[in-house]
C-alpha cells in the first residue's frame, strides 16, 4: 500500500519530455518556502495498492515516470515496489530531500537508488531558490545520474 497525494499525467516541469508524476504523501523535511506544503502530512492524500498505482500509470501510457512528493523515501516500503516493478520499462527520476550520502548508508535506499535513472536529492532552501534552474528549485539540490548515483554507492 502506498498513500499519494495524486498521479498527475503530462508533467512538462518534472523531467524532461511528458512525465507521469506521482506525488507521495508525507514529507518529514517540511522545507520553508516548499512548492506543495500539502504534500507534509502523512496523512494526506489517498492509499492506493501497488497494483492499482501501476495500473493508473499504464493507463496514462507514458514511459517517463517521476517519483516526487512529499518525500517518497518516507514510504520506503511502498517506493522499493513501486521502482521495482517499474524497471525497466520506465525511465525514473526520484526527487528527494535526504542527500544521497545519508541514504546509501541504508541497503534498501541502495536498492532503490540502483532503479533510478536520475536523482535529485538535497531539500529545497528558500534563500537558494533559482528560477533559472532546470528541474530544482534551489541551488544546493542535485542533480546525479546513474553513473554518479552508483559512484556514491560503491564508495559508501
Amino acid at each position: 500500500m502506498v498513500r499519494l497525494l495524486s498521479i498527475v499525467a503530462d508533467s512538462v516541469v518534472d523531467g524532461p519530455g511528458l512525465r507521469t508524476v506521482i506525488f507521495f504523501a508525507g514529507c518529514p523535511h517540511r522545507c520553508r518556502g516548499c512548492h506543495n506544503p500539502s504534500s507534509w502530512s502523512p496523512e494526506a492524500g489517498t492509499t492506493y495498492s501497488t497494483p492499482d498505482v501501476i495500473k493508473w500509470v499504464e493507463e496514462i501510457g507514458s514511459k517517463r515516470i517521476t517519483l516526487s512528493g512529499g518525500e517518497p523515501f518516507a514510504q520506503i516500503e511502498a517506493l522499493e515496489q513501486l521502482v521495482l516493478i517499474l524497471r525497466p520499462d520506465y525511465e525514473i527520476y526520484l526527487f528527494t530531500g535526504y542527500r544521497i550520502e545519508d541514504l546509501v548508508k541504508e541497503e534498501r535506499a541502495c536498492r532503490i537508488l540502483r532503479q533510478v535513472d536520475c536523482l535529485i536529492d538535497g531539500p529545497y532552501v528558500k534563500e537558494l531558490h533559482d528560477r533559472s534552474l532546470a528541474i530544482r528549485g534551489s541551488t544546493n539540490q542535485r542533480i546525479l545520474s546513474t553513473k554518479q548515483i552508483e559512484q556514491y554507492i560503491k564508495n559508501r
